[in-house]
Parts: C-alpha cells; structure tokens; sequence
C-alpha cells in the first residue's frame, strides 16, 4: 500500500511540474504595453498585511504616472493584484505566486491576465515587478531544483550522509570509524585479528544501512529521487551486496562511484561524478515505461491503446491503469451543443479547429455552439483521477519518447485488462488516425 502511495504522490508531482511549465511558457510569450505586468512572488512565512501595504503604497506611487493609458493599465493591474490577495487569510505553506496584468493578443487586442497559486514545493523568493513581460525565473528555478538525490560517502575513516537538490548541498550526518588494520603478526593471534577486524567491519556497515533507513526512508517510502554510494575502499560494494541494506534503497541506487577522498571532500567529489547520472534519471524511467509499452503491442497482449479516440474510450470505460500522454500533445478537446441541448465531444487538431465543418452538426447543417474548448491534455491533467487512472506525461527527447509521438499519436494506455475498443471512427470529426501515425512502419523489437 505504501509503494502505491509513494507512486501516487510521485505521479502528482510530475503532473504539477507540467503545469508549471506550460503556465510558465504562457507567461513568457506574454506582453504589455508600459508595465502593466505585475509579477509577485510572496514567500512562507510572509505576512499578507504586509504585502497589502506594499500594494496600496504602490497604488499611491502609480497615480503619478503621466502617461494616461499606461496608469491607467498599471492602476488596473495593481487592483486585480489586491483583489486576488483578499483571497487569503495568510500566506500558503508553499509560498504564493500571482500574475496580473493586460497582454497583446496575437490580433493586436488587450486581454486581461490573473494568476494566484501556491506553488507545487516551498519557493523561497520574495519578488514584486512592474515591467512589459511577467518574470518567471523564480518558478523556473523551483522546477529545476525539484529532484532530491541521496548519498552516502563510506571509507575505512568514517561515513557521511547527505542529499543534492538543485544546487543545495546539505550534510545529514556523519560519523568517524575505527578499523583495526591488516598486519603481519602470525600464530593463533592471526586469526583473532582477522575475525575482530571482520567483527568489526561487519557492524560498521550494519551502522551505515541502519543510518540510511533512518536518513533516505520517511513514513515507510524513500524520500530521494536517487541514491549514490561512493568511497575510496570497497566498503560501498560491500553495503550495496548485503543483506542488511535496505532493499527499498537497493533499488534506488543509479551510481556507485569511486572517490579519493572520504567526508566533505568526497562528497562533492562524487557529486561532481555523479552529474550524467542524475541528469538520466527521469530520462530512464521514462524509457522503461515506455518499452514496457512497445512490449505489450509486440506481443500482442491486447493490454495497450494508442490514438485519441480509443485511448479516451477506454479511459471513459476505466480500463486504462497506466494514460501516457506527451507533453506537447497538440489536440484541443472541443464541447458542442446543438440547440436542442444536445452535447457532443470531439478531439481535434490546431488546423481542424479552423475548419468550420467540424463545428456544423450532420444531416441538418446546423452550426453548433462551442460549449467548452481547452486543450485535451490540460484537461486530462485535471480529470485523470476521476476514471481511476495515473498519468504520465513523457517527452519526445529520448528514441522511446519520438516513437510514441510519432507512432502512436503522443497518446496510448496500459490497460488493466483486455477489453475490445471498438472504435467508430468518424473521419469528418478527426483527422485519419493513418496520416498521424502508422504502426506497420514500425518494428517494436528495436525498443526490446
């Protein structure tokens, strides 16, 4: 139950950076005339009262502003800022984040743009701008920073547990050690020796997987993305091969890394060894769900789904355990009512959406009106849960990833069990599924 756990928050996590990321792409292709563009970023711990008399000091400051069209758009800005700080009686344990402020549309026009949410993780920022764009180096720092990796630097001298996320470096505890050593006296003395240094090498490494539960596992989970081992002596093998390590920890381990220095300066010794390591963490669990994926369509174990249509089928059906979807996934997920009330739901691509034939109802030609239109796959970040599913949104970046998206539509499920979808497809309503991907191009054993 507690790995279930641990995959389930792991998975909200992901499903929350991607958020981050699309709103953070937004706002960076925003723009404002003047600086309309109110950026504030409000750490934990904060007081809202304060930020409050910030603001009505601004306010103040703003009605100064010559230009009439620009105070006049500063002014509003400042407004809706207030407005959204009323929302709350006191600052998030994460922090607060809101964006306000009018934007060019593409055709030239003003729209209004508010944002407030309490970031995903403890962002540790305290900003306020008026400027022509909103600034986001701050979420993007938080993104970046999100992985927490774990290690342990073990010598003949002594141990040392730390973690790395972002470029925090943080040293959890360490400890010194005395080993009795190798030496040349013979006789029976030999053998006492051997067997008190061996005694004793044993309960160090006994000390040092007992410290690593009690560091790298919290409420029966791992706590850290990934574990290093490093040393300058075999003592880091010899944890990794016993029994007495962890094996919840023993599948976390991506590097075992040889230093030359023990402590503080083998730790940043091995993170600096480590760094191609941590870069492919994501990257390979993405690879192995993916091949896991290719290896049900190869053998044609009926326990797959690829393609909009049946894809949303069996997820309407709640036989999808596992959606995949890419994080680009360009399909808008369009609600239509006719006007006798009647709704109906289809998929379509940015150059369909321009197409009015797919807004007019069959048969009688009446245009339909458009009831809800958002991306599918904002919508399925927000709808997932609801069919019983977990959703992994992957990249194109890895041979896997490209493959899926050009192979498969960027979208496709591992299925709890086989089930016929039988798909009518209605070509007037979505593009051939053929033109978008053919799987007979394709041999899965190349992913095997």
């Amino acid at each position: 139950m507690s790995n279930n756990n641990n995959k389930q928050d792991e998975n909200a996590d992901n499903i929350e950076q991607w958020k981050i990321k699309k709103l953070i792409q937004s706002l960076e292709e925003a723009r404002g005339n003047g600086t309309s563009m109110i950026s504030l970023i409000i750490p934990p711990k904060d007081q809202i009262s304060r930020i409050s008399k910030m603001l009505s000091d601004e306010y103040g400051t703003a009605s100064n502003i010559k230009n009439r069209v620009n105070r006049l758009s500063v002014l509003g800005a400042i407004t809706s800022t207030q407005q959204k700080l009323k929302l709350y009686n006191k600052v998030p344990p994460n922090g607060l984040v809101i964006y306000c402020g009018t934007v060019q549309t593409d055709e030239g026009k003003e729209k209004k743009v508010n944002y407030d949410f309490e970031p995903f993780k403890p962002i540790n920022t305290s900003l306020y701008l008026c400027d022509n764009k909103f600034h986001t180096e701050a979420l993007t720092e938080l993104l970046e920073s999100d992985e927490k990796f774990g290690f342990i630097v073990m010598d003949g001298n002594g141990t040392l547990f730390g973690t790395l996320s972002g470029n925090t470096r943080d040293i959890l505890h360490k400890f010194t050690v005395d080993l009795p050593k190798k030496h040349g006296r013979g006789g029976q003395s030999a053998l006492r020796f051997a067997r008190l240094r061996n005694e004793k090498r044993h309960n160090y490494v006994r000390k040092v997987a007992e410290l690593a539960v009690q560091f790298f596992i919290s409420s029966d989970k791992v706590n850290v993305n990934g574990l290093v081992l490093a040393g300058l002596a075999d003592f880091k093998t010899e944890l990794l091969g016993s029994d007495m390590f962890d094996g919840r920890l023993k599948k976390e381990v991506i590097e075992v890394i040889d230093v030359s220095y023990g402590g503080e300066s083998g730790f940043n010794q091995a993170i600096d060894k480590a760094q191609a390591a941590l870069q492919n963490v994501k990257f390979v669990q993405e690879k192995k769900l993916l091949t896991k994926y290719f290896e049900e369509i190869s053998q044609e174990t009926g326990k797959y789904c690829y393609g909009v249509k049946e894809t949303m089928t069996g997820l309407e059906l709640g036989c999808i355990e596992i959606l995949i979807v890419w994080e680009s996934l360009k399909h808008m997920r369009v609600v239509l009512r006719n006007s006798e009330g009647v709704e109906t739901t289809k998929y379509l691509l940015p150059e369909q959406m321009n197409d009015e034939t797919h807004f007019r109802e069959k048969g009688t030609g009446e245009t339909l009106e458009i009831e809800d239109s958002v991306p599918l796959i904002e919508w399925l970040a927000e709808n997932y849960s609801k069919f019983g599913s977990t959703l992994e949104i992957v990249t194109d970046r890895s041979q896997e990833g490209s493959q899926f998206c050009q192979g498969f539509g960027g979208i496709g499920g591992l299925l709890r069990y086989v089930v016929e979808l039988d798909v009518d497809y209605d070509y007037d309503d979505e593009v051939d599924e053929d033109e978008y991907y053919n799987s007979d191009e394709y041999d899965y054993d190349d992913f095997m």
